[in-house]
């Protein structure tokens, strides 16, 4: 079988894009990655956040985010406690074993591991972007982050603030 998706390709996941656009960050994935995919789970939850009135963006108007169906429902770990997103972004991940997931989910990210998956989250982008001269500082964008919701340790921050050198 033939797919029609690119070896390497950046899948990502609902919480870093609701997340990077609360913040005006959003494209920094652009500025990183040019275009990044997500699957069609991922609309789906960001549409029902909107219908819900979280601001969240809207995927079909932005033209460097492109929706990828999963090739195979068998692809997609059935695990109880995995949101459909978070699921579709592993299976897109397994079909595209040379792809960067992003996704903030440490379920997500230990299911990731055991199919040695690479990925990053939104912390991973601020600081890739920081290294790279997108962004001059890291520490205020994680105090919106906060206010936002992102569930973030007094640690969790320290460890991110040093390894971004702030």
């Amino acid at each position: 079988m033939i797919s029609t998706m690119p070896k390497q390709f950046v899948i990502v996941d609902t919480s870093p894009l609701q997340y990077l656009h609360q913040v005006n960050c959003l494209d920094l994935l652009q500025k990183l990655y040019s275009k990044i995919t997500v699957p069609f789970a991922v609309c789906e939850e960001l549409q029902v956040g909107l219908l819900q009135g979280v601001d969240v963006p809207v995927i079909s108007l932005i033209e460097w985010i492109q929706v990828a169906h999963i090739s195979s429902p068998s692809l997609v770990p059935n695990v109880t406690d995995l949101g459909q997103g978070e699921a579709e972004v592993i299976a897109l991940g397994i079909q595209s074993p040379e792809s960067l997931l992003i996704l903030d989910d440490s379920l997500g990210r230990r299911i990731a591991d055991l199919y040695q998956l690479k990925y990053t989250g939104t912390l991973g982008v601020l600081i890739k972007a920081k290294k790279l001269g997108h962004l001059d500082a890291i520490a205020p964008i994680i105090d919106q982050l906060r206010v936002q919701g992102m569930w973030l340790t007094d640690k969790i921050i320290g460890d991110i603030l040093q390894l971004a050198g702030e």
